[in-house]
């Protein structure tokens, strides 16, 4: 991967879309769907019975003693409802309070409302944007470098992190964002303004190998509601060049939409079971594999690594178990639950476990995760080197012919 493809990636999923430290890193993104509207959730106080007494009884005697300014009952409610979920013991059952659940949201939809610029600080503290090719900002005149220094007027500040700037830049398709901008050799700046549109958040990037141009790379970042469509293009834009061998690399790939990896995998895969899914209320769901793939044939290798988690698995999990493609790596993460997403009436969420995956071959990947059939782990030196040597390992793989 280039170093501007590794910028592009990199800053649109963790400054234009910060997918924060909420879920304890990237694992928790699996969900097998929205629940839209205002949900009514059962209060605590109806879940505990008179067992709220007690609550109330330390309240007040919190609310008749303490030294301080009491939070506000928005924020006590939040609390309420974190301490209940905490008592359930399941890390992926959580409650997410509105600007994250909106953040999440954008991530897992694939799309937003934007610019399409990434937004990065230079070492003299600048706001620099980098367009990305067939967006707005690069419609309208942004160029790679561009300094920005204002937004509808309002200066940015030195002060501000990239994530409250790409706020400031993002608003509803159809309404305009005016940014004062310079570039670094010119003393004048120049108002440009954007009309923002519905920006794709690419979740795959594909090339040819620069030393092996018959060989396709395709990097599948997350599983978002694009990403089959993107896939799908990867595929036939490698295929068409002529490629006799496609390494899909799923390394980082914390997860996605269940739907998602689903369809990705029957892009792969012509006839057989896919996926199987166990609920409480639903019992067994068997997800299968449908006419018209795109690759059922091509050789195939899948990289993996302990970051591979969920959705990733899903389909390192079909594709191990059908004998598509071996898996080469380290041991994935083990991340094999589905979370259902309720919205409340604020706009936070509760996520809570309902359903567990297994492979075709009734892996649970839940707390096991998948084993390489080709293990490489790379060491401390080769990483200090700067070698992927999982993706050379890869390439010699395809070569072989194995």
């Amino acid at each position: 991967m280039s170093e501007r493809e590794r910028r592009i990636v990199i800053t649109i999923l963790a400054v234009l879309l910060p997918i924060v430290s909420f879920l304890a890193g990237y694992f928790t993104n699996d969900y097998v769907a929205f629940v839209r509207g205002n949900q009514p959730v059962a209060g605590i106080a109806s879940a505990a019975g008179g067992e709220m007494a007690l609550f109330n009884e330390a309240w007040q005697l919190v609310n008749d003693n303490f030294l301080g300014e009491m939070p506000p009952p928005e924020k006590l409610s939040y609390a309420l409802i974190r301490g209940a979920m905490a008592s359930l013991d399941d890390p992926y059952t959580i409650f997410l309070e509105p600007v994250v659940t909106q953040d999440e949201q954008i991530s897992l939809r694939g799309n937003f409302g934007g610019i399409g610029a990434t937004i990065s600080r230079n070492e003299a503290g600048e706001a620099i944007l980098t367009p990305i090719p067939g967006n707005p900002a690069a419609e309208a005149g942004i160029v790679d470098g561009h300094i920005l220094l204002a937004v509808d007027g309002v200066a940015i500040a030195a002060t501000l992190t990239t994530e409250e700037i790409a706020q400031m830049v993002r608003g509803e398709k159809g309404t305009t964002v005016r940014l004062t901008v310079r570039l670094p050799e010119d003393a004048e700046s120049v108002e440009i303004a954007i009309v923002r549109g519905d920006i794709l958040i690419p979740s795959v990037i594909s090339r040819l190998l620069p030393d092996e141009p018959t060989i396709g790379y395709i990097h599948l970042t997350r599983f978002s509601g694009e990403s089959g469509g993107e896939m799908a293009d990867a595929l036939n834009n490698l295929q068409g060049q002529g490629v006799t061998g496609i390494i899909l690399d799923l390394r980082g790939n914390g997860g996605g939409l269940v739907e998602t990896a689903v369809e990705v995998a029957d892009l792969f895969i012509s006839e057989g079971d896919l996926l199987y899914q166990q609920s409480k209320r639903d019992g067994e769901h068997t997800y299968r594999a449908t006419p018209g793939d795109i690759a059922p044939t091509i050789p195939l290798v899948v990289l993996v690594d302990g970051s591979s988690a969920s959705a990733a698995e899903i389909l390192a999990g079909a594709l191990q178990d059908s004998g598509r493609a071996p898996l080469l790596g380290s041991q994935t993460f083990g991340k094999g639950s589905v979370q259902l997403i309720f919205n409340l009436s604020d706009g936070s969420s509760v996520h809570i476990t309902s359903a567990r995956w297994y492979t075709p071959n009734r892996h649970q990947i839940d707390q096991q995760g998948l084993t390489p059939d080709i293990l490489r782990q790379p060491t401390a030196e080769e990483v200090a080197s700067g070698r992927d040597v999982v993706l050379e390992e890869a390439v010699l793989y395809l070569k072989s012919g194995d």
